[in-house]
């Protein structure tokens, strides 16, 4: 059965079942309205309808409800069994025989119905509750009723009326004593009453109430059969019984609406136990004043109620005391509570303020530092110190690895710094030191000693890991808040990554001014990407062997309108930094496509472009590459993509990207070029095992008297030249500028030259003259 087909048939039965209820209970009224007109025996057979319908009841709502605890209810449908067998017996026994007389196996069946019904009630409240809930309030109840029984119903029966029905129907009081004892338990045992509970307590009441007035009617002279009022409360008994059957809420679970609430006000209870205490005395006061009144004191009338008082006073003792243990347990557990979320609340505290890794204050903890220290105008210092490399050493060596070098950085730190400053952790491999006193030369004083240590090797699971760090200062000093002494030691860090790393860099304001420089041509910049201001200009690479222009180098320039031409040095590094290569280079390489697409067609010249790491890192650049290449109609053979050595000698994800979309375009024909060879990391493994075609030389190792020894140079170049060649790679030489540059590179066997001597960097019409120049002189020549 699916789930919707579940949910039409259940919800209607609840439907159902609520109607019934009180179908039972409207169309029965009636019936108990004749009943109390009719005769003795129609009477008994009333009863023994009343009770047969019940039982029914009990069974019908079973099956409809299904209870998580159905034996309760199975003893009440016994117990309704009983009434009813009972009840026709002595339907049937008047008829026959008149009013019975003396104990009988009817007697004994018909009280057996109350205590099947006082075991049912005492398994509800059971299933509500501990085995021992309400007890000392239902023996208190139990008591106080005793006392009542005893001196208003069953003494003075007793002594005005000897033999009635030869004593057994005083039994019923007892019995009651017992329903009522069970029914008080369960009103304070179930923490919520329903409607069933309700119908269930009073349906005991009508019952007490019932034999009471059968007791009081008897002892007055009346007929065995009982009165109206107790004949319409049994068949009362009945009809409640068999509706609380009936109610949806006899199941535990099916929604239904607590009503029982009022029971648990503390007023109301407090002022019924205040009653229940004086009942006791008030009852055996007056049974003393009865017994003189009437010259005939029994000590049973005084001992009985004063028994009962007293038991009632300790059961009342126990319940305070019980009650005083479950205020404590429970002050107790409060406190416990309130201590582990005190202890909670500080752990998260602490763990907001604190890196998880370290246990070093974190940033927000710094920054708070940082803000009483500027409120109290103690002066000092704050350090940014980042580590140079992390990221290779986590890319090579896995995060386990980089995390136990963090934690071993943390112990040098801590150990140089001492009580001198807090260390904190503000992410990444960046730590701070908010130094207490001092001044700025103090200050570098202590970063320097942080440099020196972290320069130390570090071992790690058999790894000998080699970091350095580069360090911004900044003093507290004229600081307005700490936002701006963060920032401002962040300008001093970067300064210091970009003077070469491994070395401490003060902040002063030039810093900031050139950071709001690099803002604004980051600003002009975004919105001068993708329109005319963005032009490209080309330098030509001439073979050595041939005297042609084999290639041509793309070189942005940035033309403002109405300014003057900004070069790539200005804004390339701004691009960077700012994710705006990005776009840049793919208008770029787009322009140049278009652009070389005419003369590889005339002249077959190649053309070189840049290549950004940022670039290389994009995980679509390869299409973006042959897109390029398919709308400009340009053969991938004539691309040449230059990359710095950085690229490929780098490890990780990114480079491992970079070298798959380098190897895919150079299965399409795309050749690569390092840029600036011997200014990186120069590697024969790389050169050796990755996908590159040609080597640039370096212009810092073209031969110039100017800048250093000829012959040292001419080595120098002799050996890359060498080099390349033995790995089969073509060897080109930037910054080529004299024509003595050109013999040795020529005497060399350098392959082909870039530089101004060969042309300057033009626009492509300017270029397209050039190429067609140096095609009519190749041909002359």
């Amino acid at each position: 059965m699916t789930a919707q087909q579940h949910d039409r048939v259940v919800l209607p039965a609840a439907r159902v079942g609520t109607r019934t209820w009180r179908w039972f209970l409207l169309g029965a009224l009636p019936v108990l309205v004749a009943g109390v007109l009719l005769g003795p025996a129609a009477q008994e057979a009333a009863y023994a309808v009343f009770a047969a319908a019940a039982a029914l009841a009990v069974v019908a709502g079973l099956r409809a409800h299904r209870p998580s605890r159905p034996l309760p209810w199975w003893l009440l449908a016994g117990g309704m069994a009983c009434g009813a067998v009972s009840n026709l017996a002595w339907s049937i026994t008047l008829i026959l025989d008149g009013p019975p007389s003396g104990l009988s196996v009817v007697n004994v069946v018909y009280y057996g119905m109350y205590l099947l019904v006082a075991a049912g009630l005492a398994m509800l409240a059971a299933g509500r509750g501990s085995a021992l809930a309400g007890m000392a309030e239902a023996g208190i109840v139990a008591c106080t009723a005793a006392v009542l029984a005893w001196v208003f119903l069953i003494d003075p029966v007793l002594e005005t009326h000897d033999g009635i029905d030869g004593g057994f129907a005083l039994v019923y009081p007892v019995l009651d004593l017992i329903l009522l004892t069970m029914a008080v338990r369960l009103a304070v045992a179930a923490a919520s009453l329903t409607r069933t509970h309700v119908l269930i307590l009073f349906a005991t009441g009508a019952l007490v109430l019932a034999d009471v007035g059968y007791v009081l009617w008897m002892a007055s002279g009346g007929s065995w059969s009982g009165s109206g009022g107790s004949a319409a409360c049994w068949m009362l008994f009945y009809l409640l019984v068999g509706a609380a059957a009936l109610h949806p809420s006899m199941a535990t679970g099916r929604g239904t609406a607590p009503v029982g609430g009022y029971l648990r006000s503390a007023r109301l209870m407090t002022t019924v136990k205040a009653l229940i205490v004086l009942v006791g005395p008030a009852a055996t006061g007056y049974a003393f004043w009865s017994g003189l009144h009437r010259q005939d004191l029994d000590t049973v009338d005084i001992a009985l109620p004063l028994g009962a008082a007293a038991v009632t006073g300790v059961l009342l003792v126990l319940r305070l005391s019980h009650s005083s243990t479950l205020v404590n347990r429970r002050a107790t557990d409060l406190q416990a509570a309130l201590d582990d979320q005190a202890a909670l609340q500080q752990q998260m505290t602490h763990l907001a303020l604190h890196d998880a890794l370290t246990g070093l204050p974190n940033r927000l903890h710094l920054d708070r530092l940082i803000q009483a220290a500027l409120r109290t105008g103690r002066g000092g210092c704050l350090l940014i110190v980042d580590l140079d490399g992390f990221q290779h050493v986590n890319d090579s060596f896995g995060h386990p690895t980089g995390d136990a070098l963090l934690t071993e950085a943390a112990l040098r730190l801590r150990q140089v710094i001492g009580r001198a400053g807090t260390l904190a952790r503000l992410g990444g491999d960046e730590f701070a030191v908010l130094l207490h006193d001092g001044d700025t030369l103090t200050a570098d004083t202590h970063a320097r000693a942080v440099l020196r240590t972290l320069r130390q090797p570090v071992e790690v699971d058999g790894q000998r890991l080699h970091v350095t760090a580069s360090i911004g200062l900044r003093g507290l000093a004229c600081a307005e808040d700490s936002a701006e002494v963060l920032s401002d030691a962040d300008l001093a860090l970067y300064a210091a990554k970009a003077a070469g790393k491994d070395r401490v860099f003060a902040y002063d304001v030039t810093l900031r001014e050139s950071q709001l420089k690099r803002i604004a041509v980051v600003d002009r910049l975004r919105t001068a990407i993708g329109t005319d201001a963005i032009q490209v200009h080309y330098q030509p690479i001439v073979s050595f062997s041939s005297g042609r222009f084999t290639a041509v180098e793309a070189l942005v320039r940035w033309v403002p309108p109405g300014e003057a031409t900004i070069g790539p040095d200005a804004f390339i590094p701004a691009a960077e930094d700012s994710g705006l290569i990005v776009p840049l280079g793919e208008q770029v390489l787009r322009q140049a496509c278009r652009d070389a697409a005419v003369w590889y067609r005339h002249y077959g010249t190649m053309l070189t472009v840049n290549v950004s790491p940022r670039q290389l890192s994009e995980a679509d650049f390869a299409a973006r590459v042959m897109r390029a290449l398919h709308d400009a109609d340009l053969p991938a053979a004539a691309l040449i993509l230059e990359i710095t050595e950085g690229v490929l000698v780098g490890a990780g994800a990114q480079a491992e990207q970079s070298i798959a979309h380098l190897s895919e375009l150079r299965r399409f024909g795309v050749q690569v070029a390092v840029d600036d060879f011997g200014t990186g990391y120069s590697s024969l493994a790389y050169l050796r095992d990755l996908p590159i075609d040609i080597l640039k030389i370096d212009r810092s190792f073209m031969p110039d008297p100017a800048t250093g020894d000829p012959a040292q140079q001419v080595a120098l170049v002799r050996t890359i030249v060498d080099l390349a060649h033995t790995l089969r790679l073509t060897a080109v030489a930037e910054g080529v500028e004299t024509m003595e540059q050109t013999a040795v590179l020529q005497a060399l066997g350098c392959d082909k030259g870039q530089g101004f001597h060969y042309g300057r960097p033009a626009p492509a019409d300017r270029t397209a003259d050039v190429l067609a120049e140096g095609m009519t002189a190749a041909a002359t020549h």
